[in-house]
């Protein structure tokens, strides 16, 4: 179990990489600094109670759910946005009706890029369904090294092995992504 000092110190420790990190992220100090404290806030919360050599991987976890969280909710929040200023008037005179509008794009939605955006979401699915089926360990180094963009030390130290241990799980992690989305047809 984390005391509080050593939950407070780790805290202290990661405060600034991880701001860092999800500014360059997230593109936004406001949003980075929020994302951050919710994160903090989470591992306080619900995993004090893990020794403090769990902290870290734990933390990057959660700082990296909070991240992806922010995206889902920045893309809804802008594809709502779009799509009710499309119905903008052109000379903005004030007679405006969104029946009439309506009725005159009927029959358009969804028909540009619906192919692409639907083989995007099954890509996708795929890879994340794959990354899930990973060994343990291979999804852990992979994760941490090219999701969370952590180097070899410091992918080692969260793992608990050694540098050269962290190398072959992320060699054997990418060879077999890659061979499983060929099989599946999906080629980068």
């Amino acid at each position: 179990m984390a005391s509080d000092k050593e939950l407070s110190d780790f805290l202290k420790g990661v405060e600034k990489r991880a701001f860092k990190r999800t500014v360059y992220a997230v593109r936004s100090d406001d949003a980075a600094l929020d994302i951050v404290q919710d994160a903090m806030i989470r591992l306080a919360e619900k995993y004090a109670d893990r020794p403090p050599a769990e902290l870290p991987l734990l933390f990057q976890r959660i700082l990296s759910n909070a991240t992806m969280d922010w995206f889902r909710r920045e893309k809804v929040r802008n594809s709502v946005l779009q799509s009710m200023s499309e119905f903008d008037p052109p000379d903005d005179d004030g007679d405006f009706d969104l029946l009439d509008t309506l009725a005159a794009l009927e029959g358009t939605f969804g028909t540009e890029g619906a192919d692409e955006s639907v083989s995007r979401a099954q890509i996708l699915h795929a890879i994340d369904a794959e990354v899930a089926a990973l060994p343990a360990r291979q999804r852990e180094a992979f994760l941490l090294r090219y999701l969370e963009e952590f180097d070899v030390a410091e992918t080692a130290a969260a793992m608990g092995c050694s540098e050269g241990s962290v190398k072959t799980h992320c060699s054997r992690a990418v060879h077999a992504l890659a061979k499983a989305l060929r099989t599946r047809g999906i080629h980068g």
